[in-house]
């Protein structure tokens, strides 16, 4: 091939590339002018899809802000081994070292008896009582964090010499467990749902589109145009219809957590916790609308396609 046949073809590459841009982007601008004339239908339209997004983000945002009680929850997971009176507080100490060596214990913490009896006298507000006691009958405490079943970490510590009494909870920490894979379950099903009915919202409005303009797409067929071009603009036109839900969505719910913020700050102070409300993350936030992007795409994408086939087949 001769270097005028080479250049001519990288000419012609260049030029079809070219063509291909300024299809997407004539169709990307399109499909927002589109939307801007009626703003009407397209308000309705994005609104609907906008809350049925925002129900199962809100819901994973509720389970993803209950994460952060990780430490309380791995603090109920703790086992309470209180050591007999008398026990030396150097007998602890290496009681607790002997703890640590296994495998299935993740920490050991010691509480000597003047540390227990500084916390009853600063959290319990029995500093008069605690005072009229004279001496400490407080014991010493080894807070056990198991790393694996509860059960058998507390029956080995009760099984030690020198430990007097064995504490756990481990039924509320499987029941918190248990509610939160349902809270997790539920969401996934509410996504789903929630996402079938967005889909045919995004479906039904592009097939009106598509029925508006049904002279102009035959037009464009009999010149030739391929079912790739014909399509172009409205997958374009369900990605914006989806982009702009989600974007709403993501409004609404940081609506929703600001006018919740102070009344659960509150609550969480009264009862001594620091807990905040968290939003979404700028990399979660933008997952969700590429998401519900994603899926207004796909929704144009079946229409379209199924329209497409019937025109086939009909020219057949």
């Amino acid at each position: 091939m001769s270097t005028k046949a080479r250049r001519n073809d990288v000419v012609r590459t260049r030029s079809r590339f070219g063509a291909w841009v300024d299809h997407h982007v004539h169709s990307l601008v399109a499909s927002l002018r589109r939307m801007a004339r009626k703003p009407w239908a397209t308000g309705l339209t994005v609104g609907v899809m906008a809350i049925a997004f925002a129900l199962p983000l809100g819901l994973w945002a509720v389970l993803s802000n209950l994460s952060q009680f990780t430490g309380d929850v791995q603090q109920s997971r703790q086992v309470s081994a209180y050591l007999k009176p008398g026990t030396p507080l150097d007998r602890a100490q290496a009681l607790a070292a002997e703890v640590r060596t296994r495998a299935d214990v993740a920490a050991v913490q010691v509480r000597s008896a003047d540390e227990g009896l500084k916390e009853l006298r600063e959290q319990g507000g029995l500093g008069d009582a605690a005072a009229a006691l004279g001496e400490n009958p407080l014991p010493h405490l080894l807070r056990v964090t198991p790393r694996g079943d509860d059960a058998v970490v507390a029956s080995a510590l009760q099984s030690l010499p020198d430990v007097d009494v064995v504490q756990q909870d481990a039924a509320w920490r499987q029941r918190l467990d248990r509610w939160l894979t349902l809270g997790e379950r539920i969401a996934w099903v509410l996504a789903v749902l929630l996402g079938l009915g967005a889909l045919l919202v995004v479906g039904n409005t592009v097939r009106l589109d598509i029925q508006s303009r049904r002279d102009e797409i035959e037009v464009l067929q009999l010149l030739g145009a391929t079912d790739g071009f014909v399509r172009r603009p409205f997958l374009y036109l369900g990605a914006c219809y989806g982009v702009l839900s989600g974007l709403i969505a993501l409004a609404l719910l940081t609506g929703a957590e600001i006018a919740l913020h102070d009344p659960i700050v509150h609550l969480a102070q009264s009862y001594g916790s620091a807990f905040r409300l968290q939003g979404f993350d700028p990399i979660r936030a933008a997952v969700a609308v590429l998401g519900a992007g994603l899926l207004g795409w796909l929704g144009a994408g079946l229409v379209t396609g199924h329209y497409l086939r019937q025109t086939r087949s009909t020219g057949e």
